[in-house]
């Protein structure tokens, strides 16, 4: 490289450490980034800063004192988390659960799905430099806190759903506040739209940056909202539904490069937008038609499940979290295997954190919305 003076300069290309304290790393990840000037060329995940051991844990416990741990995975969709796993047990259990209770779990588990995109709409937000966003986006999320707390007794990590239904039954007043949640959501969906996803700095930040493929996430095993952003309208939910989803009409959403490329970060931002609308549609009728009776069929706490296998995975914020279970016939697991979308969609990075601007790692890591919790398990 020659300078103005015609004098020789020498580059080098240069590692960078991203985190694991970095804000936009959402959590204790860390990216070893390897750059020339603003451009990277390469960008590897490096995990394990926050394992819990999960799986082996879950493998010396029974079943239902399994439960509580689930939530600690991805701790901003606890109730979608649980469900699954109680799914998988009761799969393979052949435990029946009340109309009433799967309905009651539908509810709760689309009112953490909103909380959690909330969440992936504030903090992309903050990544990219706007802090009003996070605020709004904390208002509703916190009437939804509010009757998480009231249904379950926390506001984080929630206990609630149990082996054959779920902890408590829903009051009328409790329906009451849904609905008033559900009216405030719509109203102030459109005012998130005017603040973020048509603000021009936004779009020039997000359109056409990090493109993933239709091919690219199928190939790479993107789920959830990475994988309907390339543009794969495939949602569990509604291609294997499970606790009575088909009885509910709702769309899927997926990326259309309304703003730039389809798959871009900008679509996968817009997926997570419209899937909270859609959730409102799904709780709305869940309890429009709320059946009466039990809300929980009690098992007995150290219960023995036959031998045998199972696989149950279910639509949780960010894509498909299944759990596999090989059962001995006693009261705890054999293994127990978790597939975690977070870890999944994370595996992408490097095919598209490269050749882009320093700058725009940030984007296209917020714009995957990773849990670290369940990345690392």
């Amino acid at each position: 490289m020659k300078t103005a003076r015609g004098d020789s300069l020498r580059t080098e290309e240069l590692l960078i450490n991203m985190g694991p304290q970095h804000p936009s790393t959402h959590g204790v990840l860390r990216l070893v980034v390897r750059t020339d000037g603003e451009m990277v060329r390469a960008t590897w995940p490096q995990i394990g800063f926050l394992h819990r051991c999960f799986e082996k844990i879950a493998e010396s416990l029974n079943y239902a004192q399994v439960i509580p741990y689930t939530d600690r995975m991805d701790y901003l969709g606890s109730m979608n988390n649980a469900l699954a796993f109680c799914l998988a047990v009761e799969k393979l259990g052949g435990f029946e659960v009340p109309e009433r209770a799967a309905y009651i779990r539908i509810i709760m588990a689309e009112l953490n799905r909103i909380a959690s995109h909330l969440i992936a709409f504030g903090t992309y937000a903050l990544d990219l430099g706007a802090f009003t966003p996070f605020l709004y986006g904390f208002r509703e999320r916190e009437m939804i806190v509010a009757i998480l707390e009231k249904v379950s007794g926390g506001r984080l990590l929630y206990h609630y759903p149990r082996i054959g239904g779920v902890a408590r039954d829903v009051t009328p007043e409790l329906v009451d506040e849904i609905r008033a949640f559900l009216r405030q959501m719509r109203k102030v969906w459109p005012e998130y739209n005017t603040l973020l996803s048509e603000n021009q700095i936004f779009v020039k930040r997000t359109a056409n940056v990090g493109v993933i493929t239709r091919e690219q996430a199928i190939a790479w095993g993107l789920t959830g909202p990475c994988l309907r952003g390339s543009g794969v309208e495939f949602d569990l939910r509604k291609q294997h539904p499970y606790t009575l989803y088909e009885r509910f009409s709702f769309d899927v959403p997926y990326g259309q490069g309304l703003k730039g490329t389809v798959g871009d970060s900008w679509d996968r931002y817009w997926v997570r937008m419209v899937e909270m609308m859609e959730s409102c549609n799904i709780i709305e009728q869940a309890i429009d038609t709320l059946p009466e009776g039990a809300f929980l069929n009690k098992v007995s706490r150290g219960f023995d499940l036959p031998a045998g296998e199972v696989y149950v995975p279910c639509e949780n914020p960010r894509g498909e979290l299944g759990f596999y279970i090989i059962s001995d016939g006693t009261s705890k697991a054999l293994r127990v295997k978790a597939r975690a979308p977070s870890f999944c969609n994370l595996s992408i990075t490097n095919e598209i954190c490269n050749n882009v601007l320093l700058a725009d790692v940030v984007a296209i890591l917020g714009s995957i919305d990773i849990v670290l919790g369940e990345v690392d398990r």
